[in-house]
């Protein structure tokens, strides 16, 4: 039975249901693009699907605007793939589960995958639908944008003509986005060895964290799970604990903030007490830091028995932690522009760390809307990786979307807006990157904006998305692609 067959915009949420049918995380796409691809050809639109999976779709313009200039409405396939830790989703198979409660449509213990699983809708929508004026379209479904804009960054737009794109990428309604930042992704790793100890095993968990997008909501200075951590294994360095590490793991997505890390440990039955406290004390203190921005954290440990293990030397131990203690993250530098007061200029968040037979590492997302800013902190981490041995990757470097404010697309947003809704709309930039950067540097002169309905706990188990919003931004993009 559909789920949200009953909802306005019918087609919208038809479409929207079916995707989320479709596992679709990022690396995961194929059943996705074939969807879409099929969809065109099923419609007997033109279209083309490259070796990554990218789809580009040719939509004819309806009668009397075949002489207007083409517009491309764009988004991604792929989502971000968190869950509740007691889900049993299994995201590489599963369809999601949908839920509709009043005016909020989620899924049941996972990311909902509204970003941006509604874009591809709202296209879909939009080519289908008989009545719609609009001029000739060009929807353009990119994989892998959660991972670094990978799609984007491959995909051949030399048989693009469009002079508009309307990305529908972002989750505020009422706002329109001008620009974003840049970006790269970060992985730090170190090489570790190991030797066998016996010894009494805990399982240390941080979990409840509100974790977040790290792009939109790095500036809510949410904990992250995983710098914690660090923090608590060099707290017990300096009670001159004697433990050693066995495992590390935490984090999701590099551009998620983690909300939970584990950790395994080794030490003697006559520390067992004094650890047990130091980990509460080490939960107190870390409840009073975050006791303004975090109201569900909680750290314990978990002893599993007595055991032999492999566990890591001393020297390779010591390095992890340096590492763990000394990695910058989270806001680096607010805006000092006039226009941008209040955003965020330059971050970094470390969002999957991994222990392994060979290696720790850290993967982190980068983000500044000024390109040098972003090289300096990518060559900070750098150095100090390389400090202690260890190997640096950048790879997923992506520009900065500049602000244009000769931009016929925004005047021409802002008036339909205005008469829609009876208010002004905000005009903003974000410090999230988002794919516009890519196009606007393929493209030389393309007019783009970006819009969305409203969202609220992106790239967490608690994304919802908004019925009511996603109606009336569907009346918005009709309004847009009559009015050009």
């Amino acid at each position: 039975m559909a789920v949200l067959s009953d909802l306005e915009p019918k087609e919208v949420f038809k479409y929207f249901e079916e995707i989320s049918m479709i596992p679709r995380g990022s690396h995961n796409t194929s059943g996705i693009s074939a969807y879409l691809y099929k969809f065109a050809l099923d419609n007997g639109f033109k279209a083309r699907q490259d070796e990554m999976g990218n789809v580009v779709v040719f939509v004819p313009a309806a009668a009397g605007y075949e002489e207007k200039k083409p517009v491309i409405l764009q988004g991604h396939m792929d989502m971000v793939c968190e869950k509740a830790s007691d889900s049993k989703h299994d995201f590489m198979h599963d369809p999601l589960d949908l839920r509709v409660m009043d005016d909020e449509i989620f899924a049941g213990g996972t990311t909902l995958g509204g970003d941006d699983g509604i874009a591809l809708a709202y296209a879909m929508a939009a080519a289908t639908d008989k009545e719609l004026k609009h001029p000739a379209l060009e929807l353009v479904f990119t994989v892998d944008e959660e991972i670094g804009m990978e799609g984007a960054v491959f995909l051949d737009t030399s048989d693009l003509k469009a002079g508009y794109m309307l990305n529908i990428d972002t989750e505020e309604e009422g706002e329109i986005v001008t620009s974003s930042a840049g970006g790269l992704n970060a992985v730090m790793s170190v090489p570790v060895k190991y030797k066998k100890m016996s010894g009494e095993e805990y399982k240390i968990v941080i979990s409840g964290l509100k974790g977040g997008h790290s792009g939109t909501e790095i500036d809510r200075y949410h904990a992250n799970a995983i710098i914690i951590m660090g923090r608590l294994l060099h707290f017990l360095r300096t009670k001159e604990l004697d433990f050693y590490v066995s495992g590390l793991d935490g984090g999701l997505m590099n551009n998620a903030i983690p909300r939970d890390a584990e950790s395994n440990i080794l030490l003697s039955k006559e520390d067992m007490d004094r650890f047990e406290g130091l980990i509460g004390e080490f939960e107190a203190t870390i409840k009073n830091e975050y006791r303004a921005n975090e109201n569900n954290i909680m750290i314990y440990c978990d002893h599993k028995g007595t055991v032999e293990k492999e566990v890591l030397h001393k020297k390779h131990q010591e390095r992890v932690i340096f590492l763990l203690n000394t990695v910058p993250d989270g806001v680096q530098r607010m805006s000092q522009e006039e226009a941008t007061k209040g955003l965020v200029e330059t971050s970094l968040n470390n969002g999957i760390m991994r222990l392994t037979e060979k290696e720790f590492y850290l993967n982190a997302s980068v983000r500044s809307s000024i390109s040098s800013a972003k090289q300096a902190l990518s060559d900070k981490l750098k150095y100090l990786t390389e400090t202690i041995g260890g190997r640096y990757e950048a790879s997923g470097d992506y520009p900065a979307w500049e602000f244009n404010d000769d931009s016929y697309l925004l005047k021409k947003t802002v008036e339909v807006f205005k008469s829609q809704y009876g208010y002004e709309p905000k005009v903003v930039g974000i410090h999230a990157g988002i794919e516009c950067g890519i196009f606007f540097d393929k493209m030389p002169g393309l007019d783009i904006i970006s819009i969305g309905p409203e969202m609220d706990g992106v790239h967490t188990p608690q994304e919802k998305l908004h019925i009511g919003s996603v109606k009336r931004t569907w009346e918005l993009i009709r309004g847009i692609l009559e009015d050009l």
